[in-house]
Formats: structure tokens, C-alpha cells, sequence
């Protein structure tokens, strides 16, 4: 069983081969995953304090974590955290989590954890078929820009999506696998979203800290009419809004979609889970 790390700088080897600004800079991001640096990121002069190295030597693994993006520096003031860039789903759209990421101007990838066929009966119910139908699962870690996002999980018949099971999702998005491969085209559905608190293997894989939350997105994905997919996603919730226009006289706009001033809002928010999506 391995023990917990305890908190705070990790002495320096100073008999390994590997340079003493590569264990800094090794240790600050193990401590930035932590959430040590939550509240502030020590200045320099602190660094060189903790490590017990010089000014140079804290320089040069400043200077990696602002060429990662991962902290800020401006002369005469101490580093920061940079903060993640957010992204946000309009309500009332088929959202892509892939082309948010990649519109943004970050890079996307994911690691493909299982890519299998299975039965599973609660998900077949959802979709409107046999507890025992033969379905397409995909479990995945989506990342932006090397940096844990998202942990996305979907079933589909594999009647249909089969020759998924032959692509690449390292870089790829689902929905253009699916229209290449399969000719079916996601057209719209339903989408249920509430925070959620991971559990601890989750936490990690996302590389979470303790004081942030997530979002769980469920989505029921509709081609002509017809269920094909089931997604549970698991995102972070310090990336990632959800978003509505709304006015005092035409209510919230789920894209072509409004429910006007007269329809009560408990009865409007519901709807707009509803149709999200569509």
C-alpha cells in the first residue's frame, strides 16, 4: 500500500542525474494537483527558501510552468496560477465537447480506457431495447491541452455502431466517427445536469482538488427520432458553465425554442432540461 505524500516542498537529490530545476518544477506541479497553491503561488525568493537552491535554479522551473501555461509571471510581481480556461454549453444545443475544446484554440485528446461490447440492461431500458442487446461501450479521458477535462462514458446499439469498435478516439469526436462509419448522425435528445461529487478514483483521474465539484451530464441522444446513444459525462466543474439566454418577455431561448412569460418557472426550467439538446 502506498503512503500518503505528505504536504509541502520535497527536498532536493542532489546526487541524481536528473538537474535540480527538473525536481523543482517536478514538485511544484505534484503540489499545484494538490491544490497547495489554491489560495497563492510562492514568489521566488520563497522557493529558494523551501528547495534550499538558487535563484537560477527556481527561475528555469518557473519559466517551464509558464511555457505549459499552468502559472503567469509579470515583472515586480509574484507568479499565479493561471486560471483554467472555462468551457461553456449553451442550453438548447447538441454540444460538442470536442469542438468546444478545439474552437477554444486548445488542443483535445483523450485516452480511450475501455472500447468493448457489453450487455447492460439498465442502459438498453433507456435506450428502448432488450435487456439483453449487444452494446457499444466507450469509456474515456478527455483533456485540453494535457489537462484532464472531462471523463466521458457511452453506450450505443451495436447493431448500428459496430464498426466503431475498429476507430481511433485518442483525437477524434464520436458523433464524426459514427456519421463516417455508421451514417447515423445525432440529431438531438435530452440532456439531465446536476453537480455531483466524485468519488476518489475519479477525483484523481481527473486530477481534481478536494474543494472542487463536478457536473454530471446525462444524455439521451436521438437519430430521426430513434434513442442511439446513452453518455454519461463526468467534467469538472472549475472548467466547465452551462448557459441560457433568457428575456423578462420571451423567456429562456433553447435555440429555435422559447417558453414565454406566461408558462410558470418551475414549469420553464424544467422544459429547458428537457429539451436540451434538441
Amino acid at each position: 500500500m502506498n503512503s500518503a505524500r505528505p504536504v509541502g516542498p520535497q527536498a532536493v537529490d542532489r546526487t541524481s542525474a536528473l538537474p535540480l530545476w527538473a525536481q523543482v518544477h517536478a514538485d511544484l506541479q505534484h503540489r499545484l494537483e494538490r491544490g497547495e497553491f489554491n489560495a497563492a503561488f510562492p514568489g521566488e525568493l520563497a522557493l529558494v527558501g523551501e528547495y534550499d537552491v538558487s535563484r537560477h535554479t527556481v527561475r528555469e522551473a518557473l519559466r517551464r510552468m509558464r511555457d505549459q501555461g499552468v502559472v503567469t509571471a509579470e515583472r515586480g510581481r509574484p507568479p499565479r496560477v493561471t486560471a483554467p480556461t472555462e468551457f461553456a454549453q449553451p442550453v438548447g444545443t447538441l454540444y460538442s465537447l470536442f469542438a468546444a475544446v478545439t474552437e477554444s484554440g486548445q488542443r483535445q485528446d483523450s485516452t480511450v480506457r475501455v472500447l468493448d461490447t457489453r450487455a447492460d440492461g439498465v442502459v438498453a431500458s433507456r435506450l428502448g431495447l432488450e435487456e439483453a442487446t449487444p452494446l457499444v461501450f466507450l469509456e474515456r479521458l478527455r483533456r485540453a491541452d494535457g489537462e484532464p477535462l472531462a471523463l466521458d462514458r457511452v453506450w450505443l446499439p451495436a447493431q448500428v455502431a459496430a464498426p466503431l469498435l475498429d476507430a481511433d478516439f485518442s483525437n477524434t469526436a464520436l458523433y464524426t466517427e459514427l456519421a463516417r462509419r455508421c451514417d447515423v448522425r445525432v440529431s438531438g435528445g435530452s440532456e439531465h445536469i446536476r453537480a455531483v461529487v466524485p468519488s476518489r478514483a475519479e477525483r484523481a483521474l481527473l486530477h481534481m482538488p478536494d474543494d472542487v465539484a463536478a457536473l454530471a451530464i446525462d444524455r439521451l441522444g436521438h437519430s430521426n427520432g430513434t434513442p442511439t446513444e446513452w453518455r454519461h459525462t463526468l467534467v469538472r466543474g472549475d472548467r466547465f458553465a452551462v448557459t441560457a439566454d433568457f428575456s423578462r418577455t420571451s423567456g429562456i431561448q433553447l435555440g429555435s425554442r422559447a417558453f414565454g412569460s406566461s408558462v410558470p418557472v418551475a414549469r420553464r426550467r424544467r422544459a429547458a432540461v428537457r429539451h436540451a439538446g434538441r
